[in-house]
């Protein structure tokens, strides 16, 4: 359900930042075929965004235009014309290769002014892989354009909600090649990358709960080839010799019971799917995907784009509203 206006203070924090200029946001449209215009256009619009941040769109100005009359909303006073696209050619639920490169532009456009200081963080919509890779586009998603673009050798992505946060050591990997992607360097980064994220929004230490790979977190070595004992467990004691507060690999299966969940501040979990379903089945139309170890600020709805009801006035908006508050209190 979405929630009425005067539910949104406990999205945005109760009242804006007292000091200062308000932080400038780059929203991205994503996918135009997709529900990312609309969760642009809704957000950039709201009286209870604008008293917390400047939104700026990024996108297609024409093609944004006909979502907004299409749906009757008001076209935010601060927009930024990128992607080249006829909208009358753009067609709601489909994609191709021009709506990709065009999702691709804004992207890189909101990238170039976060660096150059001109926007305080960026937060972005929904894109379709296919449509880049259709543009010819050689990144596999936003993550990896991060990290290139911006010269950074490491990133992590942590989805979070009210409910639950997971850091994930390896992304967007096939199944099969996951095993030889987890490290001793790779776990101990993810947990050091999550446990600061998480103390500077907690302001006091995390607790870690670490994911084993495998069934049973391997149970010895019975149903593993001895990741948890030769990877895994050497990178958290590494991070404990630091006073972390981490748990020895715990078995996947039980990791995400209420009475751990109740005992967790952030989950560290070897691969894609391991922290996207529980974080999904938990907080579908909540979660915040933030890329850790950039030197600009970036976060993102935690969803696809939604072909089945683009331009139809029925996207769910909670997760842009949510990534635009974290977005915030990171650029503060």
């Amino acid at each position: 359900m979405i929630p009425d206006r005067s539910s949104l203070t406990s999205w945005l924090g109760a009242s804006p930042a007292e000091d200062g200029p308000l932080p400038k946001l780059a929203i991205t449209a994503g996918e135009a075929g997709g529900v990312g215009p609309e969760l642009a256009l809704k957000a950039a619009s709201m009286a209870e965004v604008c008293r917390r941040c400047v939104p700026i769109v990024y996108g297609p100005v024409g093609l944004l235009r006909r979502v907004a009359r299409r749906l009757d909303l008001p076209f935010p006073p601060d927009a930024v014309d990128i992607g080249r696209l006829d909208p009358d050619q753009v067609r709601p639920g489909h994609f191709d290769a021009l709506t990709g490169a065009a999702s691709y532009a804004a992207v890189e456009h909101a990238i170039d002014d976060a660096l150059a200081k001109r926007v305080d963080a960026i937060v972005t919509g929904p894109i379709q892989k296919e449509a880049w890779h259709e543009a010819g586009i050689r990144f596999a998603g936003h993550t990896e354009l991060l990290a290139a673009r911006t010269g950074t050798d490491e990133v992590r992505m942590m989805l979070t909600s009210d409910s639950i946060a997971c850091a994930l050591v390896t992304i967007h990997l096939p199944l099969a090649d996951v095993p030889a992607a987890v490290t001793i360097d790779g776990v101990e980064s993810t947990i050091r990358m999550a446990a600061d994220a998480v103390a500077r929004r907690l302001r006091r230490p995390p607790r870690v709960t670490v994911c084993g790979l495998n069934p049973h977190a391997g149970e010895n070595g019975l149903f593993s080839h001895g990741e948890e004992e030769a990877v895994i467990a050497p990178a958290i004691a590494r991070v404990r010799r630091d006073g972390l507060r981490v748990t020895d690999p715990v078995s996947p299966d039980t990791a995400f019971t209420p009475a751990r969940r109740a005992d967790t501040d952030v989950y560290i979990c070897m691969y894609h799917d391991q922290g996207l379903i529980p974080l999904k089945a938990l907080s579908f139309d909540e979660g915040v995907n933030v890329t850790l170890g950039l030197p600009i600020v970036r976060t993102s709805v935690d969803h696809g784009t939604a072909l089945d009801l683009a331009w139809q006035g029925k996207a769910d908006h909670r997760s842009m509203l949510a990534a635009i508050r974290l977005a915030i209190e990171m650029a503060g």
